[in-house]
This record gives C-alpha cells, sequence and structure tokens, in this order.
C-alpha cells in the first residue's frame, strides 16, 4: 500500500486509515485479528478518539498491544480530544482548556498503554477556544514526548489559521467527511462562479486551503450519505451510481466500495481514507482499490452520477 507524507517533518503513513470506533463490538482475539490483518495489508495507522465507546475502544486497543509484542513500534497511533459527553453519550459542550486537552491525552495514554500518539487532533471546532491554552498544551504534550503530530478535526481555514497564531507545532491534518454523495469541498470548487447551488461555500474553501498549506485532508465515512444515515452502496435512492459504481468494479474485478475509495485517492491532494470497518472481509473488499486507475472520465462521471452537477 502507498505511503503518504503527512506535513514536512518526515511523518509517513498509510493513505488507509483504519478507525477504530466500532471495535468495542468485538472481543479481544477479533481486535487483534483486525489490526494485524489490516497491518498485514499496509495498513499502518489507526485512529481513536477519547470518547468512542467512552474510552473502550482505546482501552481494547492497549490490551491488543499487550497481547501483541512488538506491535506499537510498526503502527502509528491516532486520537482525538475534545468533545464533552455526559453518562448517556450525548454531547454536552467542546473543551480545547489547557487542563482538558492534557488531561484527556493523558487518559488514552494510559488506555491504550503507549507512552505517546503518533497524531492528536482537536475533534470539532470549539467556539470558546483561546489559542493560547491549545498553544500551551501542545506545548506541554510535545516536549513531554506525549504527542508527535497534531491537527485537526472538521474545521474550517479560520478556525485553523486562528489556532495557528498562537501554536508552534504544524498543523498537519484535518479529517473531514468526504464521499462521492457528500463532496460539498469538491462540488464548491468547481461551481465557482456560480449561483446554484452546489456553489455555497459551506467550508471557506477547505480543500484548496489544504493543498496550500501541507495540510493532509483525512476522508471519514467515505460511503456515507448524510451524517451517519447509512451507505449509497446499493441504496436504491442512488441507482445511477450504483449502476457506475458496479460498472467500474466489474472492469477491474473489485467491490463498489473499492472504487468509492478509489475515486477519493484520485484527487492529488494526497489525502487519506478512513474507514472504520471491523469487517476483515469487508476491509480486504475496500483494499481492492489499489488495482483500480480511474481516469478523468470516470472520475467525473461518479462525481455526476451521486447527482452532483457540472457548471
Amino acid at each position: 500500500m502507498k505511503s503518504i507524507e503527512i506535513g514536512t517533518n518526515g511523518f509517513k503513513a498509510s493513505e488507509l486509515i483504519l478507525g477504530c470506533m466500532r471495535i468495542n463490538n468485538l472481543n479481544i482475539d477479533e481486535v487483534k485479528h483486525l489490526i494485524t490483518y489490516a497491518y498485514n495489508d499496509g495498513i499502518d495507522m489507526f485512529d481513536h478518539s477519547d470518547i468512542y465507546a467512552g474510552g473502550i475502544c482505546e482501552e481494547l486497543f492497549g490490551r491488543a498491544l499487550e497481547e501483541l509484542p512488538g506491535f506499537r513500534d510498526k503502527i502509528k497511533i491516532q486520537t482525538k480530544c475534545g468533545i464533552a459527553r455526559n453518562s448517556s453519550g450525548k454531547i454536552v459542550y467542546f473543551d480545547f482548556s489547557y487542563d482538558h486537552i492534557v488531561a484527556s491525552v493523558e487518559a488514552s495514554l494510559k488506555r491504550l498503554k503507549t507512552d505517546y500518539v503518533d497524531s492528536l487532533l482537536l475533534h470539532r471546532p470549539d467556539t470558546l477556544m483561546e489559542p493560547e491554552e491549545v498553544a500551551k498544551a501542545f506545548d506541554y504534550l510535545y516536549e513531554k514526548g506525549m504527542v508527535k503530530n497534531f491537527g485537526v478535526s472538521n474545521q474550517n481555514p479560520g478556525q485553523i489559521e486562528l489556532l495557528k497564531t498562537c501554536v508552534k507545532q504544524p498543523l498537519t491534518m484535518n479529517q473531514m467527511q468526504l464521499s462521492i454523495v457528500e463532496c460539498g469541498m469538491i462540488a464548491q470548487g468547481l461551481n465557482t462562479n456560480m449561483t446554484n447551488k452546489l456553489s455555497f461555500m459551506h467550508d471557506a474553501g477547505v480543500l484548496e486551503y489544504s493543498r496550500l498549506n501541507n495540510m493532509t485532508i483525512q476522508a471519514w465515512s467515505p460511503f456515507q450519505k448524510g451524517f451517519f444515515e447509512g451507505s449509497f452502496i446499493d441504496d436504491p435512492q442512488y441507482p445511477e451510481l450504483n449502476a457506475k459504481l458496479e460498472e467500474i468494479a466489474n472492469r477491474y474485478s473489485v467491490s463498489k466500495t473499492a472504487v468509492a475509495t478509489a475515486w477519493i485517492l484520485r484527487h492529488p491532494a494526497k489525502m487519506q481514507v478512513l474507514v472504520g470497518t471491523t469487517n476483515v472481509r469487508h476491509l480486504n473488499e475496500i483494499l481492492g482499490y489499489q488495482k483500480i486507475e480511474l481516469s478523468r472520465e470516470d472520475w467525473y462521471a461518479l462525481y455526476c452520477a451521486a447527482g452532483h452537477t457540472l457548471p
């Protein structure tokens, strides 16, 4: 599998990331099988958050690392912090304070049974953020060797620039929702100087900003429609898209999910795709993307088949 350089400090990772949000539904042996299977197929980056299943996902991953001697040194672990949930799991506020960031990372490291994470993302924006506090937290975590690289999640260029007024470390990742169906960051650029619905600038040009500033977009929910509303794969609401996915999949003898993955990675922004499956059969289907070379014609045909129009 292809590795990409993230930022300019020599940090490299696989272009596919395995998301660990749902591994709480597995037992420890299944977790070990999943992550070693992923690694053996070239995936060396694993994504967490302190809120996934209330920390249980990180705990399970940490237990798996204990039972897989030497595995930690082969992989990159990413986690996120900044979202506060109540006991029922409802988001109640965001917190980018120094105390919350540091305490969250310390707790994640304890659960993951590791001395450091390779990358830390601020999970969603906090409108009460004081960039001086974030900078203080990042300095502490970096100097202590607890975090190697930093980034954000679901943030626009203005929010990132505000952070950069104080934060010394490069912000090299931005985790954003992106799929063939949910591709506003692409559609708005294609519809520049238009007044149609697709021209609405919802994220202030985050795609172009990321390319200009050496930030890697990590595409989450690559097969989703809406916000956790289910997959568009084989959804009867998307007959034209699924027909085109099937046509290309048959051409390469791969799955539709492989084609959907290849569509994202065909973009020259050098993104990563975050896949959250816990099923090794499904993961193997996704990995078929490596056989595909999408032409411009195929790429745009998939874009239009999803219901987007060209100006």
